[in-house]
């Protein structure tokens, strides 16, 4: 359920000519990529989601402890003039089972779609992640790992709903004196009813040296072809975020950001968030985070999520990692401590822990 693969390492498995007459010389390739994570995962109280009650500790193996499990198909055709035709086939696996998982139960249901690159900026249209989820993505001091980060906090409140976005036409602008824009606009796909499932976001970027101050806004609507799916992709929700991290030349980043998750008729969760990420050595990073979460609609329902984790690259491909993590929830509030096996938590406190081996490629 993360974004992790577009940082992956990749093989190229096919580079050959270009066969259009009109350009002898262009170059097309196709790269399969991907990620393998396993681990296993102790919490101290699990929520029976049938009773909604305490179910006790639970020791369990998790696919994607710290990153989804992916396999893709990413292509590109050099048209000559600087512009490029590409295009990212993206499907994910229950390490577990072998079954489809993380990809909302489609064969590539994480990433679809074609698009032209040019020095205009890049344009993309099908299946893709939102300028808003990509914005909360880069200001995340746990780069939105799947236990103990504030990917919790997105999936629990709106479950994958600009996670994956169906039917959608995104434009992001090139860098200029250090900003650059985002935007997307997803069509419903209901015949007869055009709200339905229409989404839209946008995020505006600045970066200048270890500096990047980044804000994006997400609005969506029930219904669609997006119900379909097996998890529920078109909450209609309200979404803001705004945020900052800075990167010192001792390879320690500090981000801090406030995002904010509107269910009209259900919950105005904020979530305040802070953290770091340090390379010790190349070969081993710390990083931590606390995201404090509060209701605007009723103050008594609020929750407190700290996590941490350490990174042993054993290569530039193969990690161990180990993750700790507390979350203390109170009212209604039902924060959970990891994507897979525990989303939601129970009320008082629980405390979990993680170890595991990712492989990318």
């Amino acid at each position: 359920m993360t974004c992790v693969a577009r940082r992956a390492l990749c093989v190229s498995l096919l580079a050959c000519s270009g066969l259009g007459s009109g350009n002898a010389n262009a170059q097309s390739s196709v790269t399969l990529y991907g990620i393998v994570d396993g681990s296993l995962m102790y919490t101290s109280h699990t929520l029976n989601t049938q009773t909604g009650r305490d179910a006790g500790h639970q020791f369990s193996f998790t696919p994607g402890g710290m990153t989804a499990s992916i396999f893709g198909l990413r292509g590109t055709e050099d048209l000559g003039g600087r512009m490029s035709a590409i295009f990212d086939l993206e499907s994910g696996i229950n390490l577990g089972t072998g079954a489809l998982g993380h990809s909302n139960g489609n064969f590539f249901g994480r990433q679809a779609w074609v698009g032209i690159d040019s020095p205009y900026g890049t344009m993309k249209a099908g299946l893709q992640f939102s300028p808003f989820f990509l914005s909360l993505y880069d200001l995340d001091p746990r780069g939105m790992s799947n236990f103990g980060s504030g990917l919790i906090n997105y999936v629990n409140n709106v479950w994958v709903t600009g996670l994956f976005n169906n039917n959608a036409i995104s434009y992001t602008s090139p860098e200029i004196a250090g900003l650059q824009a985002a935007g997307l606009f997803s069509l419903g796909g209901t015949a007869g009813d055009f709200p339905a499932g229409r989404q839209y976001s946008a995020s505006l970027r600045y970066h200048l040296g270890g500096l990047t101050v980044s804000g994006a806004i997400y609005n969506g609507n029930a219904g669609g072809t997006g119900v379909s799916t097996p998890i529920p992709s078109t909450i209609a929700f309200v979404g803001r975020d705004i945020g900052a991290s800075y990167r010192f030349a001792n390879d320690l980043t500090l981000s801090a950001s406030y995002t904010l998750y509107k269910v009209s008729g259900s919950f105005s969760n904020g979530v305040y968030a802070g953290g770091f990420s340090y390379f010790i050595k190349p070969y081993l990073n710390v990083n931590g985070g606390v995201y404090y979460t509060r209701d605007g609609n009723d103050s008594a329902n609020h929750s407190i999520l700290a996590a941490s984790g350490v990174q042993f690259f054993l290569s530039k491909r193969t990690t161990l990692y180990a993750q700790l993590g507390y979350v203390h929830n109170h009212g209604h509030m039902d924060t959970g401590l990891s994507i897979n096996n525990a989303l939601y938590g129970v009320e008082g406190s629980t405390v979990g822990a993680s170890i595991g081996l990712r492989q990318m490629f």
